[in-house]
């Protein structure tokens, strides 16, 4: 299946043209800059690093669509580099703790927005130990990326 999948017109592009890999790479990384960057501040104001004020205020709710906006931006732009070395990369360490970690981030970042949007307390402990567990998630997703080109 993965085979199949790099040779696939779309995949033999990304991997063939000048152009499509580096731009889709710098797509990838301009959606979890978005991503991440606003999921850290909510974090962070949660675990009161920030004021609580920059949650709390009703125009940051408007950038969890953003965030979600990046989180798009990374899926497609994510596939379509993975279309390109799909058999290496589907054995690849690395590559699955990266996925397991944007999988659970992702979940966690749902959690944390549905308590902050409904009645479940703010300061709560539980809202602060998800807030913990998405950056940790988060930088571990990092990580993994950055360690998928030296894994063997």
């Amino acid at each position: 299946m993965f085979v199949y999948l790099e040779g696939t017109s779309l995949a033999l592009w990304v991997s063939l043209s000048l152009w499509a890999y580096p731009m889709l790479l710098a797509a990838h990384i301009m959606g979890l800059s978005i991503a991440v960057g606003l999921f850290a501040i909510r974090d962070l104001s949660c675990l009161r690093f920030l004021p609580r004020a920059i949650v709390a205020e009703e125009s940051f709710r408007g950038f969890h669509r953003l965030a979600l906006f990046g989180l798009i931006v990374n899926a497609v732009s994510g596939f379509l580099l993975f279309s390109s070395q799909a058999s290496y990369l589907a054995e690849n360490g690395a590559f699955l703790s990266k996925m397991a970690c944007v999988v659970l981030g992702s979940l966690a970042a749902i959690m944390i927005q549905r308590r902050l949007e409904g009645t479940l307390a703010y300061d709560s402990i539980h809202t602060r130990l998800l807030a913990v567990f998405s950056l940790t998630l988060w930088l571990a997703a990092i990580v993994a990326g950055r360690l998928i080109a030296y894994w063997i």
